[in-house]
């Protein structure tokens, strides 16, 4: 039996998680299910959207299942804090960002896959992977406001760029750093390189802009080099975000697999989800070398929130993967199929793709198709 931690979190994440628990129990999935506390509640109650406790059960966890959480802006964070919590030098972080630091879930796979049927698809023969670095890059949460007057100075003194900052006050200054590592470049380049072997996909596609961002992107283009030569049989192409955004649209069905820093990984994951049908169909899994949390990749729409109308495919695809990790691949072909079967009748779907059925109505759907 597995032992499974479930993060509803906010808003619709309740719902959507509640769609994928019929589905798993329909399956006769072997697991004993643990709720743990994460989200906006926590942090308004607690000071912390990430409770240490839930943090401990995912480690003892096999795997993990999580649904939506409420992020927003520092300054609106703090205001919303219980009144015994403010002025205590509570700061707002994402937790699932410090999730994916803490355990050290490095490798974010992002599956687009087309199904039939799908009258939101720009395409029926889209089916791709993105592997975007999860820790490191534009998110790694190194940043300063206001700039340390050291900071500047040292900066002043060793790079000639910083001269055109130089009569701007600190205070007048934000700096959001890209921090990118050899061991963190490496290793996600590789887990793309060995899902194309195992899966015999016909290239991996970097994503970067070394053009510009000469020594984060320059580190990342050097090594993805070497560790294609590895990999004879895979043909490996190199592209500039820009770029990619663009041949995204033009010929997606050309690629198969793609990866990127955080940011780059983040933005073209989801233009890629809008190809397939939306964030209803955008699943992903967040994996490390321990364990992994898997989860829909929308948010907590507040505005939908008690309202079951948002489509739960995304949760319900994030089970399987879930399950894929796992090793139960039969169980996750199973859900596959299904969602299938029901995309392609057309007959039972939520709002956003024209129909009038409910969360957990879609849910039951896949569950019989079982």
């Amino acid at each position: 039996m597995y032992k499974i931690a479930v993060l509803p979190g906010d808003g619709v994440g309740k719902e959507v998680i509640e769609a994928a628990m019929i589905v798993l129990d329909k399956l006769g999935f072997d697991a004993e299910y643990e709720y743990g506390d994460i989200g906006w509640e926590f942090w308004k109650t607690e000071g912390d959207a990430l409770p240490e406790r839930t943090v401990e059960l995912i480690k003892r966890s096999d795997a993990t299942l999580f649904g939506a959480i409420t992020s927003k802006p520092k300054e609106e964070a703090a205001k919303a804090l219980a009144s015994e919590l403010q002025g205590k030098g509570y700061v707002y972080f994402s937790p699932i960002v410090r999730l994916r630091q803490v355990l050290d879930l490095y490798t974010n796979m992002r599956p687009a896959k087309a199904y039939k049927g799908n009258p939101l698809n720009y395409r029926d023969d889209i089916d791709l992977m993105i592997f975007r670095e999860n820790t490191e890059g534009m998110y790694c949460g190194v940043e300063f406001f206001p700039m340390p007057n050291g900071l500047k100075e040292y900066l002043l003194e060793n790079h000639k760029k910083m001269a055109k900052f130089k009569d701007i006050p600190t205070d007048e200054i934000a700096i959001s750093t890209r921090i990118m590592t050899k061991k963190g470049c490496e290793r996600i380049v590789r887990k793309a390189f060995e899902y194309a072997k195992d899966f015999n996909k016909r290239s991996v596609t970097l994503v970067e802009k070394p053009n510009v961002l000469r020594e984060t992107g320059g580190l990342m283009v050097r090594i993805a080099r070497t560790i294609a030569k590895e990999y004879p049989e895979i043909k490996f192409y190199e592209t500039n975000i820009d770029a990619m955004a663009m041949w995204l649209i033009k010929n997606p069905q050309n690629y198969d697999v793609l990866v990127a820093e955080n940011l780059f990984g983040d933005i073209i994951s989801d233009e890629a989800a809008q190809l397939i049908g939306g964030l209803g169909f955008a699943c992903s899994g967040n994996i490390g070398d321990n364990t992994a949390v898997f989860e829909p990749t929308h948010g907590s729409a507040p505005k939908y929130a008690g309202q079951y109308k948002v489509n739960p495919i995304a949760t319900i695809l994030a089970a399987k993967m879930m399950l894929e990790w796992l090793g139960e691949t039969d169980l996750a072909k199973r859900i596959d199929k299904a969602v299938t079967e029901i995309v392609e009748e057309g007959k039972t779907k939520t709002y956003d793709m024209g129909g009038s059925n409910t969360t957990l109505e879609v849910a039951k759907a896949i569950a019989e198709r079982l």
